[in-house]
C-alpha cells in the first residue's frame, strides 16, 4: 500500500515538474514580441525566439509586428462648401514600439482607428467637392 502512495506521489512530482517546464518556456514568431511584467511591473521586451517567463511572477503580453490592414468605416463628411459626402477609407498600419502599445494604450487597434476616423473628417473638410474630386490621387496619399 505504501509502494502505490509513493507511485502516486512521484506521478504528482513529475506532472507538476512537466507542466512547470512547459509554463516556463515560450517562442515568440520573427514577428512577435513579448512585453513582460514583472510582478505587474513593466520589465523588459523580449522575442524573437525562446524566451524563459517565470510562472505567476512574470506574465507576458504579445504584440504582433506585421503590417494591419483596417477599414475604416463609412464616414459622412461635411465638406468646405457645406456638401455631404460618404467617404470610404483603409488604413494600413505597423507597431513600432511593442511596450507603448501596451502600456500607454488599452486598445490600440481602436485608438488607431478612431484617429484616422477623426483625421479623415478633419482633412476633407478642409476641402471643396470640386478639389476632392479633381484631387482624389493627392488625396489619397
Amino acid at each position: 500500500m505504501e509502494a502505490m502512495a509513493d507511485l502516486i506521489t512521484y506521478a504528482i512530482l513529475v506532472a507538476f515538474g512537466v507542466f512547470l517546464l512547459v509554463s516556463v518556456f515560450r517562442v515568440m514568431r520573427e514577428y512577435e514580441r513579448a512585453v513582460v511584467f514583472t510582478l505587474g511591473r513593466f520589465t523588459g521586451i523580449k522575442g524573437p525566439g525562446l524566451i524563459i517567463v517565470i510562472p505567476v511572477i512574470q506574465q507576458i503580453v504579445k504584440v504582433d509586428l506585421r503590417t494591419v490592414v483596417l477599414d475604416v468605416p463609412s464616414q459622412d463628411v461635411i465638406s468646405k462648401d457645406n456638401v455631404s459626402v460618404k467617404v470610404n477609407a483603409v488604413i494600413y498600419f505597423r507597431v513600432m514600439e511593442a511596450d507603448k502599445s501596451v502600456i500607454q494604450v488599452e486598445n490600440f487597434v481602436d485608438a488607431t482607428s478612431q484617429l484616422a476616423q477623426t483625421t479623415l473628417r478633419s482633412v476633407l473638410g478642409k476641402h471643396d467637392l470640386d478639389e476632392m474630386l479633381s484631387e482624389r490621387d493627392k488625396l489619397n496619399d
